[in-house]
């Protein structure tokens, strides 16, 4: 018997993690709206127009959350996510070096920083398919001729 997860069961883990992460941005995004003197001051002063930046990232947190719920729209949703995740990253950075902005020991600061390369990661799950990584190989691979040699290498004699 093996050890490893069956198809279905990881299918499965990523939808619900998927409805978990997409939530999050989906409310995160909301934040902005609701708490917009919090954004406001962890946006690096030497970005221009404050509000217009904290308006644009809760609606594209809003938007690109909402579209990772649906699955034809999940790739393109978490390649937009990993962006706007790379695009916010100067005001972590901001606030660790200001870190009287936000309460919190400087180790919450820090931890905040590796913190935003685990949420690209997990974006980066919903940008590949859900298949098992045996037909994702095979798939990739070349097909075979009846000598066993590649048919691109034998195209290419």
């Amino acid at each position: 018997m093996s050890d490893r997860p069956s198809e279905k069961s990881i299918r499965y883990v990523k939808l619900v993690t998927r409805y978990l992460f997409a939530t999050l941005f989906v409310g995160a995004g909301h934040t902005h709206f609701c708490f917009p003197e919090f954004y406001l001051k962890i946006v690096p002063p030497y970005i221009p127009w404050h509000q217009t930046v904290v308006d644009v990232s809760g609606v594209a947190e809003i938007l690109l959350g909402a579209m990772l719920m649906f699955s034809d729209l999940q790739r393109i949703a978490a390649w937009g996510l990993i962006l706007l995740l790379i695009a916010v990253f100067p005001a972590n950075i901001y606030v660790y070096q200001h870190q009287e902005l936000i309460p919190g020991s400087p180790l919450v600061h820090l931890l905040r920083l590796p913190l935003q390369g685990v949420l690209i990661l997990w974006a980066y799950w919903y940008t590949r398919p859900n298949r098992p990584r045996e037909a994702q190989s095979s798939a990739t691979s070349a097909p075979t001729t009846a000598s066993g040699g590649s048919q691109s290498s034998s195209a290419a004699r």
